[in-house]
């Protein structure tokens, strides 16, 4: 998808040295900067879920004893 983006001449040649410093286009450098973005978002999402599923973590008084953990059978 082709997109338009309105960006100062100072902010787009820092952007094009960055690429080129890289090795890339400043399109993949863009692409790669918003899937980095959008991926941070997915995992906060991610986490958000895991906590929401994790519950309050009452144990009703149980807990781990190093010696049963390690305990042979």
């Amino acid at each position: 998808m082709n997109i338009t983006l309105s960006i100062d001449e100072k902010t787009l040649s820092a952007a094009r040295k960055v690429a080129a410093a890289r090795g890339q286009s400043l399109n993949q450098l863009i692409r790669d900067e918003l899937s980095r973005l959008t991926g941070v978002e997915h995992r906060r999402a991610d986490w958000q879920e895991l906590e929401s599923l994790s519950g309050t973590g009452h144990s009703s008084g149980w807990h781990f004893d190093r010696d049963e953990l390690h305990e042979r059978t």
